[in-house]
């Protein structure tokens, strides 16, 4: 098993690339199941979660080729409507397959989804939109048994809540029922966004997307396009943190203040710079204190749950206190021991996390506990005084490219090793 070792203190100078974003790369990669025509995906992540939906989508027929950053998706025949178990439970995005086969083919049945480390996330807002649409559901030891042989139909849906995941299957869905279909508390997420023009490259009628409320015209097909995946705006955020953190200039390429929606205002009161430029986000930090600023996560436009946690490592070595609060997800604190083993000073009640700036950092062996959770302690080490063993780094690979390299290419002493050596 793979560790990384770092050892902090060095600040961050160069061009570091940034990749597709993962969470829009997954969704559009299902929405081949939407036509019989090839889909051409240009800069999809090589990551753990893609890896994985390519083994799912080749189970149900989908010819998958890979050139580089272009990832060609053959969804000619769909020769399974069934999504198995020991495929679907690796990765949640996995369960996204039912919209689009129950709308091609008419019936599909889809593992639930395994549970969670950061909360249950349930299914059921994707399933009830599917049975306003007509759809029949049934779950059968541990399966959903989706049918609408007759196709969907077009429905207005309102989300009690407001979720990214529910929102994207059931535009994709959408787009082949009959008559219109209009999504209420919609999810505003560039990533949204991404999959709408990907619809909208491939002949959907989509309208409304980055408002509350999206409507989709059904079509009778959908047919072959080329489309280029949104630059991942997490990966974005964690390297501008990593900036904050240790000192230094950044150029991320791709990268768009527009994607971070209310991150980059709270980046810019912690004392960072961001510039527009025409090849990307230039992000820097010159001889000045980090600010302790207090956030709290919000849908976007407001501040990304997803980079909660590598805002805390940054806070942690701020001018003063900082609250951090956490409104999407439950048990989304897990990385706060780790973050004390390295010096911060953090305490946490129910939802909320107070980090109080401490003036140094030091090295420790800690463990990643997730995803995100793994790149605030990269954050941390990074500015750390000695060496830091991360290991468990697995969950890493499952959402950020070549990390190590890319840092290693702009300044960071970082390498992976193996546990046993």
């Amino acid at each position: 098993m793979d560790q990384l070792a770092i050892i902090g203190g060095r600040e961050l100078y160069g061009e570091l690339p940034i990749a597709g974003a993962k969470n829009s790369a997954l969704k559009v990669m299902a929405a081949c199941l939407l036509t019989a025509e090839p889909l051409v995906l240009d800069e999809v992540p090589d990551l753990a979660d893609v890896r994985q939906l390519v083994v799912l989508l080749g189970n149900h027929g989908v010819i998958c080729r890979r050139d580089g950053a272009r990832l060609t998706l053959d969804a000619a025949a769909i020769s399974s409507t069934t999504a198995p178990y020991d495929i679907v439970r690796k990765m949640r995005a996995s369960f996204n397959v039912l919209g689009p086969i129950l709308a091609r083919e008419g019936h599909a049945k889809v593992s639930l989804p395994g549970g969670c480390a950061i909360g249950a996330r349930p299914v059921d807002l994707h399933l009830k939109a599917f049975e306003a649409m007509g759809a029949s559901i049934e779950l059968e030891e541990g399966y959903v048994l989706a049918e609408a042989r007759n196709g969907l139909s077009g429905a207005e849906v309102e989300f009690p809540f407001v979720s990214v995941g529910a929102t994207e299957h059931v535009m994709m869905a959408a787009t082949l029922a009959r008559g219109t279909t209009v999504l209420k508390n919609a999810a505003r997420e560039p990533e949204i966004v991404d999959l709408a023009d990907c619809l909208r490259a491939m002949g959907a009628k989509v309208e409304g997307d980055g408002t509350d409320t999206i409507t989709i015209h059904g079509v009778s097909s959908l047919h072959g396009a080329t489309h280029e995946v949104v630059a991942d705006r997490i990966e974005m955020g964690s390297y501008a943190m990593a900036v904050g953190a240790v000192g230094g200039e950044l150029l991320l390429t791709r990268g768009r203040r527009e994607l971070l929606g209310s991150a980059a205002g709270v980046l810019e009161e912690c004392g960072l710079t961001l510039k527009e430029e025409v090849r990307g986000l230039r992000v820097s930090r010159w001889g000045t204190p980090t600010v302790s600023t207090s956030i709290t996560t919000e849908p976007f436009p407001g501040f990304a749950t997803d980079l909660q946690a590598q805002f805390m490592a940054l806070m942690a070595k701020g001018t003063g206190k900082a609250s951090v609060t956490e409104t999407i997800f439950e048990n989304r604190f897990m990385h706060v021991p780790e973050l004390r083993r390295l010096g911060a000073d953090i305490t946490v009640d129910g939802r909320t996390a107070t980090v109080t700036g401490v003036s140094r950092l030091k090295g420790a062996p800690v463990m990643a506990t997730d995803l995100r959770a793994s790149m605030s302690l990269i954050i941390a080490a990074l500015c750390a005084e000695g060496q830091t063993m991360i290991s468990r780094v697995y969950h890493l690979d499952r959402g950020f490219e070549r990390l190590d390299d890319k840092l290693r290419a702009v300044g960071a002493l970082i390498e992976r090793v193996r546990e046993d050596a």
